[in-house]
């Protein structure tokens, strides 16, 4: 049970390496190549966390039938409003999944959102790994902090919902950055370049390509539908888990 639980920590650790491969790799490795080594462990995690639930050690069958609704919600949120100058509302929805439930609850839902939404938007390729991964640590988090609070949650989520936006995009900005701005660029990833200066160059490239802007714009939007409808919606979910 104890490895049983290590494997997802193992796993996320894994690919959080592979999400900052320019600064450790000294090489332009392919990101789509990457992309299909993430899709592995992706596909590793999910089973591992699909072979925990239907041994009952994870979720119960109700608890599985809330995964399934609120990513069929999530994926529906993501759909009516993703790429509307960041309005990305899905986050809400991971968030408040994660908070009610817990952390791999909350790393499922994320995970399983995604998926699916993709699938409708007919939007997978070598990003999509990565986006599984991102918003489902989204999910994990909350969760993880939930369960540590008996006061002020709605606030504390909040706040952690504007973290969370802009880590969401340095990291979804980390997998593409080498071959977004070519090589001839202030901005550009540079071959041998010393940590520092690349690091450097990446802060800037993601400040003004969408920290300033998308980022900024899912930060504001998801941190007012949890402070407006948090608290109802986590005491609606607690009574589903009953």
């Amino acid at each position: 049970m104890k490895l049983k639980s290590q494997l997802l920590p193992v796993i996320s650790l894994v690919a959080l390496a592979i999400f900052f491969w320019p600064f450790w790799t000294g090489s332009q490795i392919l990101s789509i190549g990457l992309g299909g080594i993430l899709a592995t462990l992706a596909t590793i995690a999910l089973l591992t966390i699909t072979f925990l639930l239907f041994e009952g050690q994870l979720l119960g069958p109700k608890q599985l039938a809330l995964l399934g609704t609120m990513a069929a919600l999530g994926a529906a949120l993501r759909v009516g409003t993703g790429g509307v100058a960041g309005l990305e509302l899905v986050f809400a929805a991971v968030i408040l999944g994660g908070a009610a439930f817990g952390v791999r609850f909350g790393f499922l839902l994320g995970a399983a959102t995604i998926l699916v939404s993709s699938v409708f938007l007919g939007g997978i390729g070598p990003w999509t790994p990565f986006q599984i991964f991102a918003t489902a640590w989204v999910g994990a988090g909350a969760g993880f902090i939930s369960g540590r609070l008996t006061r002020f949650k709605i606030p504390v989520l909040v706040f952690y919902s504007i973290v969370s936006s802009y880590l969401f995009g340095l990291l979804m900005n980390l997998w593409f950055w080498p071959s977004a701005v070519g090589l001839s660029s202030s901005l550009s990833y540079v071959e041998g370049a010393s940590l520092g200066s690349n690091l450097a160059s990446f802060l800037t490239f993601s400040l003004v390509s969408s920290t300033l802007t998308w980022d900024t714009v899912r930060a504001v939007s998801v941190a007012l539908v949890l402070a407006v409808f948090g608290r109802a919606a986590l005491r609606a979910l607690a009574r589903a888990k009953i």
